[in-house]
């Protein structure tokens, strides 16, 4: 090959390179606001490929999950309009009386139910729906809510791996390889199941000095009046009639041919409707700073794709089928847990499913590597704050409302919590593969 033609192909990749890592650190620094880290970098990006031709601004935007972008902004409607009803107090007065003010138990009820809930409905409406409730409760033992959101966001991403609908790189995954709702239970539920209770364990331990600095409050939770907290019945009624109507249409929007996305926006018309709420108060329920965060972010991983680098890595990781299909299985899924808690969940799944699909036309039988996929993609997201939409969504929440969760206080929970998924989850392949069962 020409000299010529590697320099044009490396040009690309290293300026690319350089400009996700420049971002990334930007981001993780704290010092200027992600939203605006991530828009200066798809600027960037954008500028550079089209510079070095290699990304355009019509590439840039075809790069947008605009898919992603209406979910987000659709459900941050509903439960925008919920939330003003006073439901989300009365459930958290309701969640301190049944855990009698105890963190501990609160904690676990709080992020296993979330891990439940993710698997019937995708990780950011979970959080959108939790985490209202969660900081109402919160305020009424004195305790701080980062360690109670901290586990809901980790076991979010780890209930939503249970399940076709739950987690979009399993919507993609399952479309890509042809498997139904039940294949995908059957191999995924008892991983992350299994998963969910050691994260929560984890996480019960490693925030134990926090949760205990709770006040006593038992009796004066029992004594609270969880009816007088809900402002307005008539209209939570309505917007609950919805949100269970828009959770049907999730469940049923692959049948009737229409995309997650477009059921939140049809959720979100209904409660605009129905309800006819201020649409002030509406407009500032929506984080638009996610929103923004994930259209530039979005742009940059696109790039990254053009200059060839992600296909670079996944083809890298293809090539070990050579030495064997449990050893690539294995390193499949810490590869795409690495690189899922770097690039996003998303985008890496995108990109690794070609890979697969080529060994599969090439006469392999790849079934443990979707698997391995659907299991290091999905648990992989917990590894850092912008490896999943709910992490991104979880953080936001926490500078509006004044808990702000820093890079370190991700690590302690996230860390610990993706490596001890990811053990399970191998040791899960290791075991399906020699017995047949993948």
């Amino acid at each position: 090959m020409p000299a010529g033609m590697q320099e044009i192909r490396l040009v690309p990749a290293l300026v690319a390179s350089g400009v996700f890592l420049a971002t990334y650190v930007g981001i993780l620094s704290g010092k200027i606001h992600r939203a605006t880290v991530s828009i200066v970098g798809a600027a960037a990006m954008v500028a550079a490929g089209t510079w070095l031709h290699f990304y355009s601004d019509a590439a840039a935007f075809r790069s947008v999950d605009f898919n992603t972008i209406a979910l987000l902004f659709g459900m941050m409607i509903v439960v925008g309009v919920l939330q003003r009803t006073g439901l989300f107090a009365y459930l958290a007065v309701r969640a301190a009386q049944l855990t009698r003010g105890n963190p501990v138990l609160l904690a676990c009820a709080l992020g296993l139910l979330t891990a439940l809930l993710s698997t019937m409905l995708d990780n950011v409406t979970t959080i959108i729906v939790v985490a209202p409730v969660t900081l109402s409760v919160a305020g009424l033992l004195g305790l701080s809510p980062i360690p109670l959101l901290l586990g809901e966001v980790l076991l979010s991403n780890i209930g939503g791996v249970a399940t076709l609908i739950g987690d979009p790189p399993n919507i993609l995954i399952g479309s890509a390889a042809g498997f139904t709702f039940n294949d995908m239970l059957i191999h995924l539920a008892p991983v992350a199941l299994v998963a969910a209770l050691v994260a929560q364990s984890l996480l019960v331990f490693v925030f134990r000095r926090d949760l205990r600095a709770g006040r006593p409050a038992g009796d004066a939770v029992a004594a609270l009046d969880a009816k007088a907290a809900l402002v307005s019945p008539k209209q939570a009624r309505q917007v609950l009639v919805i949100l269970g109507a828009t959770i049907l249409l999730y469940l049923l929007h692959g049948d009737l041919g229409i995309g997650p996305g477009l059921v939140a926006l049809i959720g979100a018309s209904a409660a605009l409707l129905w309800v006819r709420p201020s649409i002030e108060e509406v407009v500032k329920s929506v984080e638009w700073d996610v929103l923004v965060f994930f259209v530039g972010l979005f742009v940059i991983v696109g790039g990254l794709a053009a200059a060839g680098v992600l296909d670079l890595v996944a083809t890298a990781i293809g090539a070990l089928t050579a030495h064997g299909m449990l050893v690539a299985a294995i390193v499949f899924l810490w590869a795409s847990a690495a690189l899922s808690s770097v690039v996003g969940s998303i985008p890496l799944t995108m990109v690794m499913i070609p890979i697969v699909l080529s060994l599969r036309s090439g006469g392999l039988d790849v079934g443990p590597l979707w698997w391995a996929l659907a299991i290091g993609a999905g648990f992989g997201g917990n590894g850092t704050p912008i490896g999943s939409a709910a992490g991104v969504l979880i953080l936001s929440i926490g500078e509006r409302t004044g808990f702000p969760i820093s890079f370190r206080q991700w690590l302690r929970g996230g860390l610990p919590t993706t490596v001890a998924s990811c053990l399970v989850g191998s040791l899960v392949v290791i075991l399906a593969v020699h017995f047949g069962w993948f």
